[in-house]
C-alpha cells in the first residue's frame, strides 16, 4: 500500500508522518518511509536545487519538469521495489502536490499536470492520501527555520494550493481525506489514527 500525506507548508506533514511511521514499526509492519522531492540520490540533488536555490531564475514550467524527473527516479528506484516487497510505503507528498502547486498555484491545466504525474510515475498513484489543511496564514507562522524558495511565494500563492487541495478532495473522496490541521499535533494524528482504522476494517 501507498500512502502519501499532503498539505501546504508548515501543515505539520513531517510531524504527522514520523508518528504514523512510529506506530507501524512499533506493530511490526513492513513499512518504508520516504518523502518527494528526494529519496534518491538524485531527487536529493533535485531538491536542493528547488528548494535552495539562491536565485529566482527557476522558471514554472522547468520547476515543473524537474519535480517530474524527482517523481520518475522515486517511482523507480525506491517506491515501486518497495510495493513489490509488499511493504507499507509512506511517502511525505506525491502526484497530488505537483496538481496542486504546478496546477493550481502557477496555473498550469491540473488534468494536463495529472497526465504527466501519472506518466512520470508510470500509472502509480496512492491506495490512500491523508491531507492536512489549514490556513496559509496560521500555517506559515509555524515555519521557524529561513524560508524555502516556495515557502518565500506570496500568501496568494499559498491559498491557491489550498483550494486545489480542496478541489481534489471533491473529486476523490475514496482516497483522499482531510484533517483539520489547525488542531494540536496529537489531535491531528488521532484524525489520522481514525482513517486508518477505519480503511483497514
Amino acid at each position: 500500500m501507498l500512502i502519501s500525506f499532503e498539505g501546504g507548508e508548515g501543515a505539520g506533514k513531517s510531524t504527522l508522518i514520523h508518528k504514523i511511521h512510529e506506530e507501524f514499526l512499533n506493530r511490526k509492519k513492513s513499512v518504508l518511509l520516504t518523502r518527494a522531492p528526494g529519496g534518491t540520490m538524485t531527487g536529493d540533488l533535485i531538491r536542493h536545487l528547488l528548494l535552495h536555490h539562491d536565485e529566482q531564475d527557476i522558471s514554472s514550467r522547468c520547476e515543473l519538469f524537474l519535480f517530474l524527473a524527482d517523481r520518475a527516479q522515486h517511482v523507480e528506484q525506491v517506491i515501486l521495489p518497495a510495493l513489490k516487497e509488499r511493504k507499507i510505503v509512506l511517502c511525505d507528498r506525491f502526484n497530488d502536490s505537483t496538481v496542486a502547486y504546478q496546477g493550481g498555484a502557477r496555473g498550469f491545466d491540473p488534468a494536463w499536470v495529472r497526465k504527466l504525474c501519472l506518466f512520470a510515475t508510470n500509472n502509480v498513484e496512492p491506495d490512500l492520501t491523508l491531507y492536512l489543511d489549514i490556513d496559509p496564514h496560521l500555517a506559515l507562522q509555524r515555519v521557524q527555520r529561513s524560508k524555502d524558495r516556495i515557502e518565500k511565494e506570496d500568501i496568494a500563492f499559498h491559498q491557491k494550493i489550498r483550494q486545489a487541495y480542496l478541489e481534489i478532495a471533491k473529486k476523490e473522496p475514496q482516497r483522499f481525506y482531510v484533517l483539520d490541521a489547525s488542531r494540536s499535533p496529537d489531535e491531528v494524528y488521532q484524525q489520522a489514527h481514525h482513517v486508518l482504522d477505519a480503511c483497514w476494517k
